[in-house]
């Protein structure tokens, strides 16, 4: 019996109609190179069968070039800016990003004017709300007037102007107040001249100098950013007697708080500070500028309202005739 053979379509084609015939051609090695795309960057060249294309200057890169940034790209940012035209940063929103970026601190950024408050205002989780009667930044919760004791400033003038005993009264509590102030005053900017012969006071710098030796304060304050002043407290916070009020020479950080100054300034001094406790203005303390005859908001920077060798004193009650 002969074998049984078994014919397949196309075996007895020529060999022109079998590569016909065919879905795939066979390369030479010459040819490889036609498999992927060489990087552009000129000293890479390197030859990478899945090629990368930049979105945003449309050229072919390698692996290790795919990035804007690896290649140098001269049309950077081209792509992100077409996806989200309305999100391109300005100049000042750049700046305004970078300055929220930072951590909230009494040296950046104020605090609530309300003294028993220590909220940091105008941050993002508190931006802070400028009472329109006395003027005042406030955090949200003691934003509105019952929130805080307001006093319109454009009344100030009149109530201590207004006739009967209570005006009366009022402005001779506060003319004999001023009058131990400045009294204090004088004592504590001449204490550095005791021994002295004739009783002559020291020149400003000299002043300055003899403050710096006997001050004291916090280690951490840098010595570029100390200002230097005479502390005076009232003798009726303290145990010694009405005619020895405390006093002392202190350095601050220019960039502290007022309120902040009066803390420190009333633990060393070892006066009682009810400001924290919410009591009424007859028991809080306010901080009295000698040289420049006002009172200083507890918001203010010390280095913007005074200078090394000035006088402060602390003097509770004085709010309730402000």
């Amino acid at each position: 019996m002969s074998p049984i053979s078994i014919s397949r379509p196309g075996d007895n084609q020529p060999p022109q109609q079998q590569k016909e015939s065919q879905s795939y051609t066979q390369l030479p090695d010459t040819d490889l190179d036609s498999i992927g795309r060489h990087c552009q960057l000129s000293y890479c060249n390197q030859l990478d069968f899945l090629p990368f294309r930049c979105s945003s200057c449309k050229g072919t890169f390698c692996l290790d070039h795919r990035t804007e940034t690896a290649h140098k790209c001269p049309r950077a940012g081209e792509w992100a800016r077409a996806q989200h035209p309305s999100s391109s940063p300005s100049p000042s929103n750049t700046s305004a990003s970078t300055s929220s970026n930072q951590k909230p601190t009494i040296y950046n950024t104020d605090q609530c004017a309300e003294v028993s408050c220590k909220t940091l205002i105008h941050t993002l989780t508190d931006p802070g709300v400028t009472c329109p009667e006395c003027k005042k930044s406030f955090c949200l919760r003691h934003r509105l007037r019952e929130g805080h004791e307001c006093r319109p400033r454009g009344n100030n003038s009149g109530g201590r102007q207004g006739g009967g005993a209570g005006g009366a009264g009022g402005a001779e509590t506060l003319k004999s107040m001023f009058a131990k102030v400045k009294t204090w005053g004088k004592n504590a900017t001449t204490s550095t001249t005791g021994g002295r012969a004739g009783g002559r006071t020291l020149s400003r710098t000299a002043q300055v100098n003899a403050m710096k030796r006997s001050a004291k304060g916090d280690a951490n304050v840098p010595v570029d950013k100390r200002v230097y002043v005479a502390v005076v407290g009232t003798s009726e916070t303290t145990t010694r007697a009405a005619t020895d009020p405390p006093r002392g020479e202190f350095w601050y950080d220019v960039r502290w708080k007022v309120g902040r100054v009066l803390d420190d300034a009333a633990r060393r001094l070892q006066v009682e500070n009810m400001n924290n406790r919410g009591g009424g203005e007859d028991e809080r303390l306010r901080v009295f500028h000698v040289e420049g005859g006002v009172f200083l908001e507890f918001g203010d920077a010390i280095g913007e309202k005074v200078v090394s060798g000035d006088t402060v004193v602390l003097l509770r009650g004085a709010g309730v005739i402000l």
